[in-house]
């Protein structure tokens, strides 16, 4: 969590911020003003991305990006970044990327998105995008991985099945007369969810539906649920509501309004809203663990 502020950053709250590790990948979504000095705090370099993601282009939400770029590019990363983004923002991206002079080292792949559905497919993991209901163009981020299968040792033995053939039989799907599905069962791949500035829309559980890590927006608290509704946003019971209709496993809050100054509020909300699960309400550079598989 590099930075967990709304609009207005605070002592203690910087604008938004936030660095998935996943596998192979490091993922940056919506760099907002300050996330590169964020990022030395965290321990975090330029070398650990291969990603952006940005929601949408308001300022807390990508006015880090051209420093973001610019670091990518003096600092010489050796692999392709690409960068994810609404593409009717495509003059402000531009703006940002070139926002003053310096010597471009690195590939940047630009990777706009238009509409709803995959923006990044590897062997390993589907990145889709699903608008949000925003003033602006705003899209949600969910990472999946395949579903797979959890080999059963004593149903492994019981069949003969050992060594090499193991492999053959997750390869081919039987062996011997001997079916996957008799020594194995059902593993689901393990699910990430991003869900920035948004009000409550079908795409907030669309995106959230079964995530193992669900990061939420929840700006507002329910005293200023008509402010939330105007301004398009979600307020902590809201939040906590769509994690529990989603069956949502760790559910982090974030993008707080600087109007409040107690966080326990929102925990208290959301579990008012009937969320059971594991809770964090984020501070800034904090670390939160996925949870491991199901």
């Amino acid at each position: 969590m590099l930075g967990t502020a709304s609009q207005v950053p605070t002592r203690l709250r910087a604008h938004n911020g936030y660095f998935l590790r996943w596998d192979r990948e490091g993922i940056l979504l919506d760099p907002g003003e300050g996330t590169q000095r964020q990022m030395l705090h965290a321990g975090l370099a330029a070398h650990d991305l291969t990603r952006i993601c940005v929601t949408h282009f308001h300022g807390d939400h990508s006015l880090g990006l051209a420093g973001i770029i610019q670091r990518i590019n003096l600092d010489a990363v050796p692999h392709p970044v690409t960068a994810h983004y609404p593409a009717s923002g495509q003059p402000f991206f531009d703006r940002l990327r070139l926002a003053t002079a310096y010597r471009e080292t690195v590939r940047l792949r630009e990777e706009p998105v238009e509409r709803d559905g995959i923006v990044a497919k590897a062997l390993d993991f589907t990145l889709t995008a699903r608008r949000l209901a925003h003033p602006v163009d705003t899209f949600g981020y969910r990472l999946a991985e395949p579903d797979g299968r959890r080999m059963l040792p004593d149903r492994l033995k019981a069949a003969g099945i050992s060594g090499p053939d193991v492999s053959r039989l997750q390869r081919d799907g039987e062996l011997n007369g001997v079916r996957l599905e008799e020594v194995s069962e059902h593993r689901p791949g393990q699910v990430f969810a991003f869900i920035m500035d948004t009000g409550m829309c079908d795409a907030v559980h669309e995106l959230a539906k079964g995530a193992d890590l669900l990061v939420l927006e929840s700006t507002f608290l329910a005293q200023d649920a008509a402010l939330a509704a105007e301004a398009g946003h979600l307020t902590a019971g809201q939040a906590g509501e769509a994690a529990r209709r989603a069956g949502a496993r760790h559910l982090v809050l974030t993008h707080f309004s600087q109007r409040y100054t107690d966080p326990a509020l929102f925990e208290a909300e959301a579990r008012a809203a009937g969320f059971t699960g594991e809770l964090t309400i984020a501070e800034d550079l904090t670390r939160v663990t996925v949870p491991r598989r199901r």
